[in-house]
């Protein structure tokens, strides 16, 4: 699969990281850059709140997240991620995934995540979940020896396998193992994500049209700001939550998520989602 890594400004992207030294086809380079991907760029969709767009060519991604220093949503952040590890010299796939996280019935495949080789390993990574994602790529197991239940930093994550064949990922919550997202090893192209996204940012039942939904993963908090509510989780179970000002809403977006939005969509923002609030 053509993940067009040779049109990526890997320097630039490294940059925004924070990486340094060298990058490399092997685990520990995987390993590093997903965890410095998913610290240096916020989950958001700020772009649909503001009634624009998202485009999924590398040229706008690189743009928006990498130039702008901008957050995404889970195709533009694993699009990213996977022209980068194309340039390096990996093998990734594109899979897609049905999103649980309490949901009351079986949804349509709408997330994005990849299938990374790595040290003779598949590797399933994802840095576009937002504030419950992985940290790091996690082993995918093979058929029949799918199950797996790691630690990153104080978080708790782990896969199974449900009878019908799919794959679970989870994580640990205060009150026990709660499903994140279900997928299979059906390779998705492209265009898939296309069409994907079209439902995600145009479509009248998708949950990222109705508000502003930011996040961001750390070891030692998952932060959300949904509509104009702030919360800050920890791994002991305990959070913070509170409601955010429009006053002071360019600073908790700079601050808490490192979201840099200039004055005339920060001022749009308000106008079109937390006059009211």
């Amino acid at each position: 699969m053509a993940w067009n890594g040779e049109e990526l400004d890997i320097e630039a992207y490294l940059a925004r990281l924070g990486h340094e030294g060298e990058a490399k086809p092997d685990f520990d380079t995987l390993r590093v850059l997903h965890r410095a991907h998913v610290a240096a760029i916020p989950f958001e969709n700020l772009e649909t709140m503001l009634g624009r767009p998202v485009p999924l060519d590398l040229p706008a991604l690189q743009d928006k997240l990498v130039r702008r220093r901008r957050g995404g949503y889970c195709y533009e952040q694993n699009l990213l991620f996977a022209a980068a590890l194309d340039r390096i010299g990996f093998a990734v796939k594109g899979l897609g995934a049905r999103v649980r996280a309490g949901a009351s019935s079986r949804r349509a495949v709408t997330h994005m995540l990849l299938r990374v080789e790595a040290d003779g390993r598949q590797w399933h990574c994802d840095v576009g979940f937002g504030a419950e994602g992985l940290l790091e790529p996690i082993p995918m197991g093979d058929e029949g020896d799918v199950e797996q239940d790691v630690r990153q930093g104080e978080w708790r994550f782990g896969i199974v396998q449900e009878s019908n064949g799919a794959r679970v990922l989870r994580t640990e919550e205060a009150g026990g193992w709660f499903d994140l997202y279900e997928y299979t090893l059906e390779e998705r192209l492209p265009v898939d994500y296309v069409v994907m996204n079209h439902y995600t940012s145009t479509h009248p039942m998708s949950s990222f049209i109705r508000r502003p939904v930011i996040q961001r993963a750390a070891p030692e908090a998952r932060r959300t700001l949904i509509g104009a509510r702030l919360t800050v989780a920890r791994p002991d179970g305990t959070s913070d939550e509170r409601g955010v000002s429009t006053q002071e809403l360019g600073e908790v977006l700079d601050r808490e998520f490192g979201i840099e939005l200039n004055a005339d969509d920060r001022a749009e923002l308000i106008r079109m989602h937390y006059a009211g609030a």
